[in-house]
């Protein structure tokens, strides 16, 4: 009797989350699931079915393909030079020197600024005509392309202009939560291996990245996330273009953009998202299979 109770009371208790997990997420995957196989208008309210075929269809479609490639450079320029610089300010600022504690409060500022503020920060730094970065003399002169065509004009370096906008907009995210996984190392290991006659890069290398690693691995899989999922800053900085190359189209701006060409269509833009679900989910998977292998988990 006691037990059914407690049972009951649990179930009870979990009653709240099982609802809004439904209502958020369960539902809203789902449809866009059932949604996947239909052709509907943009306001999926005439829809006929085409069935899981569409699924195949737009996976290999060309739109899908480049767009999924434009995602993983994303991912290769945001991500790798996130970890590297979120690190690098943690290591400089964990040391208990005077007036460290503004240095901490200026790297992680980024942290309260939105992607669109941080957007339009940068478009004001690049737009060619009126930019602040453009209109610098020397830099004009040895990259003349920050002119004309301008950063986020040329197919060559939109995406990578994007990409920077987006770490520095995430190096506060990325510095607080590697600061929080230094200052959880114990000190007596880097005295002992100070005693032990390790240099700064030795125990940098041998001490404080092992210990690190599970922070690094979370930091990692966040990163990754947001980077397959950005939209604000591609929208506002170069809608998808430069055109007709889309060079920053990616899978989010291929659901959500102005200029996408499942716009238009409902059914197209769920099987989009649900692709990149499952894209994400595989991606997910092999991080969190691959590093856990090489986290030491300290007592």
């Amino acid at each position: 009797m006691k037990r059914n109770r407690e049972v009951a009371l649990a179930v009870l208790f979990l009653v709240p989350s099982a609802v809004v997990l439904g209502t958020f997420v369960l539902y809203p995957l789902g449809r866009a699931v059932w949604l996947g196989r239909q052709r509907c208008d943009a306001q999926a309210v005439r829809c006929r079915t085409t069935g899981w075929r569409q699924y195949v269809d737009v996976a290999t479609s060309s739109e899908f393909t480049h767009a999924l490639g434009v995602t993983l450079k994303f991912v290769a320029l945001t991500v790798p030079l996130g970890v590297v610089l979120g690190v690098g300010l943690a290591v400089l600022a964990d040391r208990h020197l005077r007036g460290m504690a503004v240095f901490r409060t200026v790297f992680s500022s980024t942290i309260a600024t939105s992607v669109a503020v941080a957007s339009l920060m940068w478009l004001f730094l690049l737009q060619p005509s009126r930019g602040a970065l453009a209109n610098v003399a020397w830099v004009r002169d040895w990259f003349p392309v920050v002119k004309a065509p301008g950063l986020l004009n040329d197919p060559g370096t939109a995406l990578s202009a994007v990409a920077l906008s987006s770490v520095w907009a995430n190096l506060g995210f990325t510095f607080i939560v590697v600061t929080a996984g230094l200052q959880s190392i114990p000190r007596e290991l880097l005295e002992s291996s100070v005693i032990d006659g390790a240099g700064p890069w030795r125990r940098f290398v041998h001490v404080t990245l092992p210990l690190l690693a599970p922070t690094l691995v979370f930091v990692g899989i966040v990163l990754v996330s947001r980077a397959f999922q950005a939209y604000g800053e591609i929208d506002l900085l170069t809608s998808g273009g430069p055109q007709p190359q889309a060079s920053t189209t990616t899978l989010t701006y291929l659901v959500y953009g102005q200029t996408s060409i499942a716009r238009s269509d409902a059914g197209l833009q769920s099987a989009v998202a649900v692709l990149l679900f499952l894209v994400l989910l595989v991606v997910s998977l092999v991080q969190l299979r691959g590093l856990e292998r090489r986290i030491h988990r300290g007592a």
